[in-house]
């Protein structure tokens, strides 16, 4: 009885740190994405769409320098969470919120991209506050 309890334990282990190594690949992947957006804004790309009437209507190049560095802070902070760090997991959860506000308020400009990324950065969210290392 004893070895299946352990065994159990194990398995959730290993589950929680999977979850937590696909999160900060999905945070770098999500962040690299964020830079190359940043970076099409800042070259005044034809990608975004122009909507008039929008409530948040941002400056395109103001708005592009304000996802690269969100970005980059994001691929940062992921090569942390991959180190294993604990500010590295706090730093996460409230910079994939800071992101899913990003990505909702350029949903008029890039709407499919953004609703993923809303969804994706929710998963970080998730997977980095159910992992609890001092079970492990």
């Amino acid at each position: 009885m004893a070895t299946t309890t352990r065994h159990r334990s194990e398995e959730a282990t290993a589950a929680a740190r999977g979850l937590v190594a696909f999160a900060a690949v999905m945070l770098f992947i999500g962040g690299l994405l964020d830079l190359f957006r940043g970076i099409m804004a800042i070259g005044n790309d034809d990608i975004y769409v122009a909507t008039p009437d929008y409530v948040f209507q941002f400056d395109l190049t103001g708005w592009g320098w304000f996802q690269l560095i969100l970005g980059a802070v994001a691929i940062l902070v992921s090569l942390g969470l991959f180190a294993g760090s604990v500010a590295a997991r706090v730093a996460a959860v409230g910079l994939a919120g800071i992101l899913i506000i990003v990505n909702f308020l350029t949903i008029p400009y890039y709407p499919f991209w953004s609703i993923v990324l809303i969804a994706v950065y929710g998963f970080i969210i998730w997977a980095l506050c159910v992992y609890k290392p001092e079970e492990s």
